[in-house]
């Protein structure tokens, strides 16, 4: 235990639900979350990644959603301090990762989330680290300089609000959003996110038309 969650080291996943807001509905959605986190991940095709599936699925430590699920327009602060919210990435397939630096396994993903950022980052796609640390954005910055994460700009879930619209109840949490701001695919615990599967995967969907 922590001032921050509890390590759930059986599933790479820290319980975050002491942190977040009294109002967040994290009760009910918690369980669900977890369940995708013990499982692996639930591997399921959709209509506009079937080119992809035989070639990529196998590698993908994701769980892919059967139609893309819309999202409400999760709010945040930027690193200068100034509000930003995920319409901002609108047009961009963005990979939304939730996590915390008092979180060893958000900890151990960051420099693959760093790489991925550092390749395919630009018009067409945007790696957005959202974190929860209580802090506040001096902290995140100082551990991504000291972390030598230079690709990535820190976002902080300041009020809470992202998290609880996720019902967000361990991390890290990432999502995977299609150029409409759709979630695509989501992932409880840490991965690999810059494996030669997983890029492929987010090159499909940049190139997609359909998203």
């Amino acid at each position: 235990m922590t001032d921050q969650g509890t390590d759930r080291t059986d599933t790479g996943v820290m319980d975050v639900l002491p942190v977040l807001p009294a109002k967040s509905p994290v009760a009910s959605g918690r369980r669900a979350l977890l369940v995708v986190a013990a499982a692996g991940g639930l591997l399921v095709s959709i209509p506009l990644l079937r080119r992809q599936r035989d070639e990529t699925a196998a590698g993908l430590d994701i769980s892919i959603h059967s139609s893309p699920r819309r999202l409400e327009n999760l709010r945040f602060s930027g690193s200068n301090g100034i509000g930003a919210s995920l319409k901002d990435f609108h047009g961009k397939v963005v990979v939304l990762n939730v996590w915390a630096t008092w979180c060893p396994p958000c900890r151990e993903e960051m420099p693959t989330l760093d790489r991925l950022q550092a390749e395919l980052g630009g018009t067409e796609f945007e790696v957005v680290a959202l974190s929860i640390d209580r802090g506040g954005l001096p902290v995140v910055m100082d551990y991504m300089a000291a972390s030598n994460l230079n690709h990535l700009k820190p976002y902080l879930d300041s009020a809470g609000d992202a998290s609880s619209t996720l019902a967000v109840g361990g991390v890290p949490l990432t999502l995977v959003i299609d150029r409409q701001g759709r979630e695509i695919a989501r992932k409880l615990g840490p991965t690999t996110w810059d494996s030669p599967q997983m890029k492929q995967f987010m090159r499909g969907l940049m190139t997609n038309t359909n998203t």
